[in-house]
């Protein structure tokens, strides 16, 4: 039985990352969402998103399929009624629909079944970062690993217990130390850790990613696949082909895909009076309070920035932004813009996609005409965005 992962009417909350991957690809702890059912299922997993997601992550083909709600997390308890499904079962609490397993060859008579389980909800985009250290002990237990650490290079030091460090054999890390009393730490294959590197956990290192020398890692922090990142991190979240390879602050923090952070960028995630940080929500079209005192960057994909830029606590940048210039640039930077505190351009699309394509060629990837036709409706979704910034 496939599993398909479905965004509900609350998907927009999870902007500008949900721009360009379904909510079930949003990065937390060690993998994705979907990643993270199809190990605790032991199957496949794909989306069921929107129809400009499609032609990227394209619709379930099989048979059999288990239709679940992509913001819900995969306790032990949900899992149980999940494995117990079988086809024309629904599953709700108080009226929300949680999961529905049909056979697309027959008709499936709709059996209704109230869950008992304790769920546990993704339910905004910071919830991404302030729930990462509850996914990463999770996840660690689901990775797979074999502890062979009397081969790791003697210059490193281990804190705490080291059944909570994983560090693959392909690795290469040196004269760094790792602290695992407040979460595990897992290095993916391929990935480097440079000298003078600090790390507390939880952690995860993607595979072919990048800690520069004497970096600062405070937990929970993930960084995804093929990342280079230096300087000071701390409970932030780095999607994959992002760089943020010199000194500077970034906390609290998601960077999204193909993001460029410059030398000595810094965001702020405390406001001096501490105060609860407010948000551009894009789903109340309006700043939103998160509830939260630690609040920094959220960026979506292809956005970058120049070198020592300071962003204001609460900073949110969309897709394919491009910041630069002194002083605090606005707290809502919509998609495809360009420019700084001192005004604001229409970053040109047929522009941005030749910046894209040569990021892209960097790390042996190309982009594709379906990525090109994703972006434009992005474009062309965001207008009013930049119409009323201007």
């Amino acid at each position: 039985m496939q599993i398909v992962l479905f965004e509900d009417q609350v998907w927009s909350r999870f902007l500008p990352l949900a721009y360009t991957r379904p909510v079930g690809e949003l990065r937390m702890g060690m993998m994705t969402m979907a990643q993270r059912y199809a190990r605790v299922m032991n199957t496949e997993a794909v989306n069921n998103t929107r129809l400009p997601l499609r032609t990227i992550f394209p619709e379930s083909s099989a048979q059999l399929q288990l239709h679940v709600n992509a913001r819900l997390f995969p306790t032990a308890s949900l899992l149980g009624e999940l494995k117990s499904m079988v086809p024309g079962d629904v599953l709700k609490k108080d009226e929300t629909l949680l999961a529905r397993c049909i056979d697309t060859q027959r008709e499936n008579a709709e059996n209704i079944l109230v869950s008992k389980a304790e769920l546990t909800w993704i339910d905004r985009i910071t919830d991404l970062f302030s729930m990462n250290s509850m996914a990463m002990k999770f996840d660690f237990e689901l990775m797979p690993k074999t502890h062979r650490l009397e081969s790791m290079h003697p210059s490193n030091v281990i804190i705490g217990n080291p059944a909570l460090l994983f560090i693959h054999e392909s690795a290469k890390v040196y004269a760094s130390t790792f602290n695992t009393l407040d979460g595990p730490i897992y290095i993916d294959a391929d990935a480097e850790i440079m000298e003078g590197t600090h790390i507390r956990g939880g952690f995860y290192l993607g595979e072919h990613a990048t800690l520069k020398l004497g970096t600062k890692i405070y937990g929970a922090t993930t960084i995804g696949p093929q990342c280079k990142v230096g300087g000071e991190v701390s409970n932030s979240i780095f999607y994959g082909h992002s760089n943020k390879a010199h000194d500077g602050f970034v906390g609290n923090s998601l960077i999204g895909e193909w993001c460029n952070l410059g030398a000595d960028t810094n965001t702020s995630n405390l406001k001096n009076n501490y105060s609860n940080v407010k948000i551009w929500s894009y789903a109340e079209a309006d700043f939103a309070d998160t509830g939260l005192t630690f609040c920094g960057l959220i960026m979506g994909d292809h956005s970058k920035c120049g070198i020592n830029t300071m962003f204001n606590t609460g900073t949110v940048a969309g897709v394919n932004a491009n910041i630069y210039g002194g002083g605090f640039p606005d707290k809502h930077i919509p998609s495809f813009s360009w420019g700084g505190p001192e005004g604001w351009e229409v970053y040109d699309p047929d522009k941005a996609f030749g910046t894209i394509a040569k990021v892209m060629q960097r790390r042996g990837q190309t982009l594709t005409e379906a990525m090109k036709t994703l972006l434009l409706h992005i474009f062309a979704d965001t207008s009013h965005h930049r119409n009323s910034a201007s």
